[in-house]
């Protein structure tokens, strides 16, 4: 029966031991007598202290153990915790004690213990004196110290590092090994000292050694870190057997330049002698072939890579899921996602959301809205991305009340929307291109609770834009780009009207450009009054320019898109130009007003050269077809009515 009826509430360190001489306890094959604790036992004991009082404590509670000596390795572990807390003065006293405690002095691995504590603690001078501390004791310092010592000394100064090889091993006739040259190299490429570099590669050969690949790879990386990956490619070619690691370096150095052919080319030789790239390296070749569009070879990759036994996580599948997305092929990426699940590679949140977004960008909006749900299905929590792919593709679909829902969800999420004002601009958005222009301005305003700088100001640009203070609402955007704040639609809409009205096209055709360049494609109204004002300052070449790029981006004219064009080249006399425009209006079913069709009358009747070149006929047919189709448009209009 234990003799503590109630371990639990002994202070830490009683009940510790208390735990260690119970453990011992029950593997003793002796219930009669109690079991000395190992070595072991003891040692982990220490190294579980908090405090150095704690540590030295338990180590002179053990000593007190019947039958219980201690070793090198109960007295490393006591050295390791004084020296982790920083009470070198007590490590050395103990040291001291060695040798008439358990017979025998400090071992090589106490000694490598302290030099890696003083390296910590960023005690360069007293690093060195190990060696003295080591001769004091009648022990020669082993080459893993002086490795030891020269491994801390790169880290803190390349300079004393290699003074200390010179003048304390060199001269003292210690010859360095493999890891000697790695470290001195690695210190060498830290500083960004290539040419010294060479210059220890040299060296190690002159002394008829082959230098090893750790070298070798230590020297490739810091060339390609500086741009030089050709200078690296020569330098591989010296290696006897270079190694996976070599392949990567010069992979990633070449991705890193976007030099395709090249990183293809290593790819090829790395396979071939049987070596199969890191998952990192992997990904950035799979990165850098879909950003050239060429997924499917991205696609062969990835199964060589497999086949020759190499990792594919789901990092990589996601940068070739995103490359068929960005090619609109969005369905064979989620074919991709359904495979990678069967090969028991687990989507992760950034798989869902290039799918979704995917999805967006091609219109198929159904789809993004079940890979939305079906994330809560799989349990994998929908993040800010997430939320703001969606939004922004709902409401840039036409869906803006389904867009304002999955706002909802974000906002009654544990994160919500993190200061970030994205999904409430895509809102904005949404309700600009449904003409719900009045409402917009109502959700500009409930936004000020949430970010109160950002609509304040937004709301001020608007402000002076209605007071015709255009210069005012100038200086406020001008300020919000210069914090790289993005503005909302309405305040692009409102600022190109504002220059239109005052002539200033320019202006307004560079601020329709900035707006397209946020994703902010404009409706009708916004291309229809940088028409107008293109005509009324006789610009008609901009003008059909701007309706031709309409129809690109899929924004469809209406009779305020053509009215000024036709009245503009009517002005000009080019009736056959008006002409055709009338066409192309009926071919769209647009239905040309009246004061369209006045301009028409109006230049036809002042092409004299023009009707004298074509028969009566013609002229007659022509005016027959103007006059029914203004008939059908009023018409019309008053069905409408």
């Amino acid at each position: 029966m234990s003799l503590i009826s109630n371990p639990s509430k002994l202070p830490p360190i009683a009940y510790l031991r208390h735990v260690v001489l119970r453990s011992v306890s029950s593997s003793s094959s002796s219930s009669s007598s109690i079991a000395v604790p190992s070595h072991k036992h003891i040692a982990h004991l220490l190294l579980e202290q908090k405090s150095a009082s704690h540590v030295l404590e338990t180590f002179k509670w053990a000593s007190k153990l019947p039958n219980f000596t201690h070793s090198s390795s109960t007295y490393r572990a006591l050295i390791h915790k004084l020296c982790i807390f920083r009470h070198f003065d007590t490590a050395y006293q103990v040291l001291d004690e060695m040798p008439d405690s358990i017979g025998q002095p400090p071992d090589e691995d106490i000694f490598v213990t302290i030099i890696h504590c003083l390296g910590r603690a960023h005690m360069v001078k007293q690093v060195i004196k190990v060696l003295d501390l080591v001769c004091k004791y009648d022990q020669k310092p082993s080459l893993k110290m002086f490795n030891s010592i020269l491994d801390v000394l790169v880290k803190e100064d390349i300079d004393i590092a290699r003074e200390f090889y010179r003048k304390k091993m060199m001269e003292s006739g210690v010859k360095g090994d493999d890891y000697t040259f790695g470290i001195l190299m690695k210190g060498l490429c830290l500083t960004n000292r290539i040419g010294d570099g060479f210059k220890l590669l040299q060296a190690i050969k002159s002394r008829g050694v082959t230098p090893n690949t750790v070298v070798y790879n230590t020297l490739l990386h810091a060339l390609c870190k500086n741009g030089k990956v050709g200078r690296a490619r020569s330098l591989m070619n010296e290696m006897e057997e270079p190694s996976d690691v070599t392949f990567n370096i010069l992979i990633s150095g070449y991705c890193g330049e976007e030099n395709l052919v090249q990183a293809l080319v290593l790819l090829e030789k790395c396979f071939g002698l049987g070596h199969v790239p890191d998952v990192i390296t992997i990904t950035k070749v799979l990165e850098i072939l879909c950003n050239d569009g060429r997924v499917m070879e991205a696609v062969k990759v990835i199964e060589r890579v497999e086949s020759n036994g190499g990792l594919v996580d789901v990092v990589a599948y996601n940068t070739l899921i995103k490359g068929f997305c960005r090619l609109g092929k969005a369905k064979l990426g989620l074919r991709i996602f359904k495979e990678i699940e069967r090969k028991g590679c687990l989507p992760n949140v950034n798989t869902y959301n290039v799918l979704i977004s995917g999805f967006c960008e091609s219109g198929m909006l159904d789809v993004a809205l079940d890979l939305f749900n079906d994330m809560k299905t799989d349990g994998i929590n929908w993040n800010f991305d997430t939320y703001d792919t969606l939004i922004r593709g709902l409401c840039s679909g036409g869906r803006t009340e389904e867009g304002l829902k999955i706002l909802d969800l974000m906002n009654e999420s544990n994160g919500g929307c993190r200061g970030r004002i994205c999904p409430f601009n895509s809102v904005l958005y949404g309700l600009y291109k449904e003409n719900r222009l009045d409402e917009a301005l109502d959700f500009l305003t409930n936004m000020g609770k949430l970010f109160p700088r950002a609509v304040d100001r937004s709301l001020r640009i608007l402000g002076f834009c209605k007071e015709g203070a255009t210069e005012n609402a100038k200086r406020v955007y001008d300020q919000m780009i210069a914090e790289r704040a993005v503005p909302c639609v309405l305040i692009y809409d409102y600022l190109i009207h504002r220059f239109c009205q005052q002539g200033c096209v320019r202006q307004a055709f560079e601020l329709m450009n900035e707006m397209i360049a946020h994703c902010y494609f404009p409706v009708a109204s916004t291309f229809n009054v940088l028409i107008n004002a293109f005509c009324e300052q006789g610009k008609v070449g901009s003008a059909l320019k701007l309706l031709e790029d309409m129809d690109c981006r899929g924004c469809s004219p209406d009779i305020e898109s053509y009215s000024p064009l036709v009245g503009a080249l009517c002005q000009k006399g080019d009736f056959q130009k008006a002409w055709r425009l009338i066409l192309q209006m009926v071919e769209k079913g647009i239905t040309p007003d009246y004061f369209t069709w006045n301009s028409m009358l109006l230049c036809l009747s002042r092409e004299t050269v023009w009707l004298k070149s074509k028969n009566t006929f013609y002229v007659n047919s022509m005016l027959h077809c103007i006059i029914e189709t203004q008939l059908h448009s009023r018409v019309d209009s008053t069905l409408m009515k």
